[in-house]
């Protein structure tokens, strides 16, 4: 599994840039799959962007690596967003040819204030 990670790529585009937050653990970033399921008033940090290779990219291995940027921006969340595999074409033009054929996600890095609590304690039992 851990393969699987480390052949995604996540990018951010700071929405923000003002704003100043430490650091958490990837443990402490908590996913949702819309902005209805968060609940409480968020901020939002970055607009994340992710691709790996089709043939070794899980939607687990995106959502960890979208869930370490996060974490480096100080986000304690991640709004999911899509997730889209390469086309027949591309796919097939990447066995021929040797191009790559990416497996591509994006999702939102948020900063939900009042959080701390949860996010010690999630990122307390990891060490």
């Amino acid at each position: 599994m851990v393969l699987l990670a480390a052949c995604v790529s996540t990018n951010a585009a700071v929405m923000n840039p003002s704003l100043k937050l430490q650091p958490v653990c990837p443990d402490g970033v908590q996913v949702f799959s819309d902005s209805s399921r968060v609940g409480k008033p968020y901020t939002e940090v970055a607009v994340l962007n992710s691709k790996g290779e089709s043939d070794m990219t899980s939607e687990s291995g995106m959502i960890k690596s979208q869930r370490k940027k996060a974490a480096e921006l100080g986000a304690n969340g991640v709004i999911l967003g899509t997730m889209k595999d390469p086309s027949t074409g591309a796919k097939i033009a990447s066995s021929l040819f040797g191009t790559s054929a990416n497996r591509k996600g994006n999702a939102i890095a948020i900063y939900i204030p009042g959080d701390s609590t949860r996010v010690a304690a999630a990122c307390k039992t990891m060490k």
